[in-house]
């Protein structure tokens, strides 16, 4: 039985392929009508009144249908009874006269009987031609079939074995007067005969005989005039079908109309248009709709507008105090260099206020730039002077202006992957002020570790990656790292790092060239941010040739352990199957980590220039020589960014 599962199993397997074609197919016409359903609310609403009418115009045709049907069959059944009494009753007159034709002597012979039965049978269709059918039938046909003992009118051409059952004749034979509906046969007519009521007794011959008297009502007059009704019902179902869709079109179209307007101004509205507003005519409910979206509108637009106003205002604020604070900042750095110069002179608390001057007033300077440039940015005056550029010169101008802080500090940057050109197009200024920004930011929370900045390209993407071995990021705080004036602990001073807004102005400058600005962090693991470019100003970005979360990441390194341990168990373990020799297995993925979502495909592994050792091989040492003995902590979501204020 398992066999024959599976073997199914196998053969429905490429059958597969066959059905999603077949459905992708079957849907590929429905998809336009599909989405036409989903999105205009009137085809929907007149679908389903046109649906529902359908439903309610069959029922009600059913029942009228029904209702005619009955009453025609019960009008029918009235007048077949009349007339079959009233022949009945005549019947039975003409066998109690015995002067009736030649057959009223007793004891005739059959001839004589027969005339008397085809004359007594012209009699009484002679008032009902074309209305009913009257047949006589001897009684000793239902025991026998040789010979043909019925007798008809020569007006009609009934086929009476076929149009009067054996199981009849034989209830009538009983004495009673048996009703029933069927089908009558004629000769000429159709196979599938016609529907009839056939009504039949028993009666008696002149000569004291036995006979069976039948009569036989078609249902055709009916039969038309339910077909005239249903034709009749069909038209008019039709016809109300479509009056109700078209009044359902539109009384819907009434309210429909208005609600395409309004989404139709909002969307203006959002695109910046505030002056839209929607044509309001009359007193209804819609009417009151329309008034009441003006009048949103009209206030939205004044709180816009004053919130452009403050806007402005501020920027022009801070830009006017930014320019204004230059001139006596001047003077004061002219002042201070000269106290700064003499302090020789000076006590030592002297000297020392001398010094602390001059720091704070280079800080000083540096947050009246970043203030002036965030101020650009803000006021849509950001300009890009995009050229080609070598990124390899830009980040040795950067590592040679952090090397003197990297030496305070206790620090080495290390570059990798610098043994090609990696071309940009981009302006060379915002991006050294970019990567100046990261490089010294890694190597001031570094805690004397080494920096590494490494360089990748592949697609049409370039990616510079700064990384540290400092503090790192706690889990959630990349998602404030590049806020402006944010710091990881807000109770600590602000005596280290630069103005808080380094990092807000390189995801700007980031922007500015369409390219990416993303962070990532592990508590005591270090971090690493990477600065994604597109080569071409403009190209749209599909990736990173540098994973965001580094090899040496603890997750990475755990990951590699337990495949390195599930790889000496298995070359451990025994071969199964009697040889008793060590059966090697490979292990797959052994050394690599996990893909970086937003990295290209092929750019995860570490980069190895001209025999350079790779930049995982001196990250391993460094994660054994410094982070191993701190233990596993807790690890930081992709895209965290740096401690501090940056």
């Amino acid at each position: 039985m398992s066999r024959l599962l599976l073997q199914d199993g196998a053969s429905g397997g490429p059958m597969q392929p066959v059905l999603r074609l077949l459905l992708r197919w079957v849907r590929r016409p429905l998809l336009p009508a599909l989405r036409l359903w989903r999105r205009n609310i009137q085809v929907r609403v007149v679908a389903t009144t046109l649906l529902m009418s359908i439903g309610v115009v069959l029922l009600l045709g059913i029942v009228v249908i029904g209702q005619v049907r009955n009453g025609l069959r019960d009008a029918k059944l009235q007048t077949a009874q009349v007339q079959v009494d009233g022949g009945f009753q005549a019947a039975e007159r003409a066998a109690d006269r015995p002067d009736r034709g030649s057959g009223g002597t007793q004891g005739g012979s059959k001839a004589t009987t027969g005339e008397w039965l085809s004359n007594l049978v012209e009699d009484l269709q002679s008032s009902g031609k074309g209305v009913y059918s009257v047949v006589t039938m001897s009684s000793d046909v239902v025991d026998s079939e040789a010979g043909d003992t019925t007798r008809g009118s020569r007006y009609i051409d009934l086929d009476v074995k076929r149009s009067i059952a054996k199981d009849l004749r034989e209830k009538v034979d009983e004495g009673d007067v048996v009703q029933r509906y069927g089908r009558a046969y004629w000769r000429d007519g159709s196979a599938d005969g016609e529907a009839s009521l056939i009504v039949g007794k028993l009666m008696r011959e002149p000569n004291g005989g036995r006979y069976q008297l039948y009569y036989v009502f078609p249902f055709t007059q009916e039969e038309k005039t339910l077909s005239l009704v249903k034709g009749t019902l069909a038209s008019a179902g039709v016809f109300v079908v479509v009056l109700l869709g078209a009044i359902a079109w539109l009384v819907v179209r009434q309210v429909v109309t208005p609600v395409r307007m309004a989404a139709g101004i909002s969307e203006r509205l959002a695109a910046g248009r505030l002056q839209e507003r929607m044509k309001v005519t009359g007193e209804d409910d819609i009417a009151r709709l329309g008034e009441s979206f003006n009048k949103m509108a009209q206030n939205l637009q004044q709180k816009i507008q004053q919130l452009e106003d403050l806007s402005r205002m501020q920027r022009r604020f801070v830009s006017d105090v930014s320019h204004e604070l230059r001139t006596p900042l001047t003077t004061v750095r002219m002042a201070a260099d000269v106290i700064h110069e003499g302090r020789a002179d000076f006590d030592p608390v002297t000297a020392r206020s001398a010094e602390l001057l001059l720091d704070q007033l280079d800080r000083f300077e540096s947050l009246l730039s970043d203030l002036l440039e965030i101020s650009r940015f803000d006021a849509g005056a950001a300009a890009l002077e995009a050229e080609p550029i070598d990124l390899r010169e830009v980040v040795r101008r950067v590592v040679d202006g952090a090397l003197p802080l990297a030496e305070r500090k206790g620090s080495a940057v290390l570059v990798r992957g610098n043994a090609q050109p990696v071309i940009v197009e981009a302006d060379a200024r915002r991006v050294e002020r970019v990567l100046r920004n990261l490089v010294v930011n890694a190597v001031e929370h570094g805690e004397g570790r080494d920096v590494v900045v490494r360089l990748g390209a592949a697609g049409g993407a370039v990616a510079v990656a700064v990384r540290d071995y400092g503090v790192g990021l706690k889990p959630g705080e990349a998602s404030r790292v590049f806020n402006r004036f944010w710091r990881a602990d807000p109770a600590r001073a602000r005596t280290t790092g630069g103005t808080g807004l380094g990092l807000s102005i390189a995801v700007e400058d980031a922007r500015l060239h369409g390219g990416w600005l993303q962070a990532w962090g592990e508590p005591g693991g270090g971090s690493q941010f990477r600065l994604t470019l597109p080569r071409t100003v403009g190209e749209p970005l599909r990736g990173s040739p540098i994973p965001l979360e580094p090899e040496d990441s603890r997750a990475h390194r755990e990951h590699r352990e337990l495949e390195a341990r599930a790889a000496d168990r298995a070359e451990a373990r025994p071969a199964r199957g009697g040889t008793g020799l060590l059966t090697a297995v490979p292990a797959q993925g052994r050394g690599h980590a996990a893909a970086d979502p937003t990295a290209l495909p092929g750019a995860g592994t570490p980069v190895r220039r001209n025999g350079e050792r790779g930049f995982g091989a001196d990250e391993r040492d460094l994660g054994e020589r410094e982070l191993g003995e701190r233990g596993l902590g807790a690890e930081s979501t992709a895209g965290e960014g740096d401690d501090g204020a940056r």
